[in-house]
Parts: C-alpha cells; structure tokens; sequence
C-alpha cells in the first residue's frame, strides 16, 4: 500500500510546475476528475470479475486501464491531445465523456457524463500530467486491507488546503459524522439524505453504521443501495463525493450536483420525504439571487444554515430523525431565526445539544453544537452536553484532530441520562424567546465563584496597598 500523503504531496508538487494550473481550486478540480476515473476503472475491473456480462459504461479507449495505467502509456502532446481534441472525427476524453450514453447502464452513464459537464482539465503540460498519472497508480484503491483509502486521501488533500484557508467547507471531522450517525441509528430501508453533502461523509458513515449493523444477505444490500441519497452544489466536492459513494461499493450513486436551497419548499410531497437527514449545512456561504422565495415569507433570510434547517423540516417524514452542525449564530438571535428556532421546538423534539469546543472544525474557530431531533411532538426538555478538550490539550489543530474515542462518555451518557459537570436539561418554558445558547450552569457558577474569589484578592492587594501608604505618610509626618 503506497503512503497516501506522500503520493498526494507529490502530486501537489508536480502540478505546482505545470502553468495551467493556479491555486488550490484547480489543482483539487484537476485531482477529482482524474481520481474518478482511475476508480471508476477499478471497481469496473471488479464488477468485471462478480458480475456475468458486465461492461463498462466508459468507452474502451477512455478506460484508465488502456490509456493511463501503463508508466510507459502516451505522453507530452500526444496525451494532451487524447485529454483535449475536439476533432469531430476523434473527439477527446473530455468531448466523449460529456456526450456519454448507455443503453444497458443509462444511470452509470449519466454519473460519468455530470462529472465531466461539471469538470475542466487545466493542464498544459502532457509531461506532468504523466507524472502525476504514474503517482495516482501507486494507489489500488481494490486493497480491501483499507477502505478508508479514499479519505485517507482527501484528508491529505484538506490538511494542504486549510494552510490556503478555503475549502474547509467541505470537511466534517470523521469522529464527528460518526457519532452523528451511530446516536441518529440509520437502520436498514429508512431513507438517508445530506442535503450538503459535500464529499459524503455523513452518507458513508450511514453506509458503514446499517452494513455492520443490519446488512446481512445480498436482498439487505439491494435495499442499502437504494437507500442513501446525497445533494451537492459545489463541482468538485460532487466529484469526490461520488467518487467516495463507489469506493464503497454504492453501484450507481444516488448522488446529485444540485443547490437544495432551490427546492421549492411547497413542492415537497410525502414521496420526497426521508426517515433520517445528516448534514453539516454551510454557514456563512452566499446563497444564490432570489434563492430565500422558495420559502415561506416568514422564515426567508440569506443565511444558508438557517434556510438548510427549514428545508430540512420540510424533507422529514413524520418521526423522522435529524442530526445536524449548526454554528451559535443559528441557535441565537432575534427576528426571523427566532422564529425559525420556534418552528423547529414546534414541529419536532429537539431532544439534545451536543455543544463543541471552538476548534473542532479547525482551522475555523467557530463555536459549533450538534442538534438531534425527531419530527413529531413538540420539544418540552432539552439535554445540553459539552464536550471538553483532552486533559491538557488547549485545542484541536492540524496534528491533533478531534477522536472517536473522546466521545465515549456521551455515548455512555446517551441511553441513562443524568446531570453532571458536563450535562445539563433545560425546560423549553425557560428560554427566553427560543435562543438555544445556554451556558453550562456549573461552569458558569465556577467562574462566579473565581470572579468572586478574584474580587476579593483585588479588595485585600488594594487594602495592603493602602495601608502601605498610611504607613508611609505616617512615617513621613513622624519623620
């Protein structure tokens, strides 16, 4: 097995020597449509061997196999040219797969053929593309010793990106969409969407969570297969998260690069309702023009995060569960989050608040909290619990993430709740209107005690301060 982050740094390095390519956007665009294709291939080759009768929807000559896995294959000129023609009479990669049709496969197809809609190569230089070529088979993403290849891999990627300060929007920690999704319960036949889907995180930890738990004949995974759904807007965040939907073993994705804030609310049906939504909606991100009157005129804004959370409500079957990150500045505030705020203790149990420390989702500091919540019935207690640093350690950073492990006291809390240092219930009669930004209380009567405590040493230096003077005036007169 190839050491994935060195493979990836390679890359970076390589394609920083290639004029075509400008910043981190492109080379991350550039990676994606590349990294489909080599496991695309790859899981072709596999289906090749279970399934009779099974051909790629790819075009022979288009296959990473025939073109790209051989160190020795086409390059310089002659790649570009087989990357870039739009010759009618030899249509390049990039002119073929946009036009791509199949009628045995037409759904694998058109998964092909919106990746390279949505994708450009950048390029200019055919020698370094084969170098990175030759870097990118260093990897089988076959070996069943990791299937965690792939976000090995785009971790590597975000670990560079967050230095540049963009695309952290895409990232929820691992040990988070875990415990998300373990604490939500996603059983086998209930209907699971992310409506931020980004690179599929929260999909594939859902896929993980009903194999282990509930998969347990081919039948079961029939039924796993037409049971994760995913929307994404951004191009390429669709293509590595679709790419991350076939890596585990998701046949034809259910995975759509589409804006869920242009759903028409109203147009809504119980068909399009789903039992369980996990999702990190983008907070802070610009909304398209005009995007807020596809809500109720009571609840439009332009913060995105609040309008994913009306969404979200509307998407809900009846007893249908939720979790979601939502920054502070959405469980707070006046005017139409309020109201929001309202909707949601109306028409569902938010049952527990999970609060997180600022540098969970480093390198942003944003204090962010982990809503769970069932449609039905209205809320009447809430159970806050905050999760504390490791002993000893001051924050999350890019060496020391957040771990799976540290949550085993929620997860040992969650099913025999009770108060303690780190969990606290509130009765919905006590918020003042609907702000769900409630401090522990134990924590909050320590400081006091400090800030008392505080106060007196300051009266008592100031006392020995002033004595000092008297004493000294006093020695001064007598003097």
């Amino acid at each position: 097995m190839a050491n994935v982050g060195a493979v990836i740094s390679n890359i970076r390095n390589i394609m920083r020597q290639d004029r075509g390519i400008s910043g981190d956007a492109q080379r991350l665009e550039q990676l994606g449509w590349m990294l489909f294709l080599k496991i695309i291939d790859d899981k072709d080759q596999e289906l090749e061997i279970i399934k009779d009768n099974y051909v790629s929807v790819v075009p022979e000559k288009f296959q990473w196999r025939t073109w790209a896995a051989d160190t020795e294959g086409i390059t310089g000129d002659e790649l570009l040219n087989f990357i870039d023609n739009n010759n009618e009479t030899d249509l390049g990669l990039f002119a073929s797969l946009r036009n791509l049709t199949s009628p045995t496969n037409p759904k694998r197809a058109a998964i092909v053929k919106e990746v390279f809609d949505g994708s450009n190569n950048f390029m200019k230089s055919g020698y370094e593309m084969r170098k990175v070529i030759n870097k990118l088979n260093e990897v089988d993403f076959n070996n069943s010793e990791d299937k965690h290849v792939f976000g090995d891999i785009y971790e590597s990627i975000l670990v560079e990106l967050r230095d540049a300060g963009n695309k952290g929007e895409y990232y929820t920690p691992r040990a988070v969409t875990q415990l998300m999704t373990q604490m939500t319960n996603p059983t086998l036949g209930e209907k699971v969407l992310d409506p931020a889907a980004g690179t599929g995180g929260f999909l594939t930890a859902a896929i993980d969570h009903v194999r282990e738990h509930y998969v347990n004949t081919v039948d079961d995974e029939h039924i796993l297969q037409k049971s994760i759904t995913g929307w994404e807007l951004k191009p390429v965040a669709y293509v590595l998260g679709l790419t991350n939907l076939i890596l585990h073993e998701m046949d034809i994705p259910d995975y759509h690069y589409i804006d869920s804030l242009k759903t028409e609310y109203n147009s809504i049906s119980s068909k399009d309702k789903v039992d369980v939504i996990l999702a990190n909606p983008p907070f802070g991100a610009s909304i398209a023009d005009g995007v807020e009157t596809n809500f109720p005129a009571t609840y439009r804004c332009k913060e995105s995060a609040d309008l994913f959370v009306i969404l979200m409500l509307q998407l809900l079957k009846p007893k249908g569960r939720c979790a979601i990150v939502l920054p502070d500045g959405s469980i707070t505030g006046d005017g139409v989050k309020a109201r929001i705020r309202e909707k949601l203790l109306t028409d569902c149990n938010l049952h527990t608040i999970i609060r997180l420390p600022q540098s969970t989702f480093f390198p942003a500091t944003v204090s962010t909290n982990l809503l769970f919540f069932e449609k039905g019935g209205k809320t009447e207690d809430i159970w806050y619990y905050e999760h504390k640093l490791p002993e000893g350690q001051k924050s999350y950073s890019k060496t020391k993430h957040i771990q799976f492990n540290e949550f085993q006291p929620i997860i040992d809390w969650w099913n025999n709740r009770k108060e303690n240092d780190q969990a606290w219930k509130v009765n919905i009669k006590n918020l003042k209107d609907f702000d769900l930004d409630i401090k522990n209380p134990i924590q909050e009567e320590e400081e006091e005690i400090k800030s008392s405590d505080e106060i007196i040493t300051l009266l008592s230096k100031s006392f020995s301060k002033s004595n000092e003077i008297a004493l000294s005036i006093k020695g001064g007169i007598n003097g």
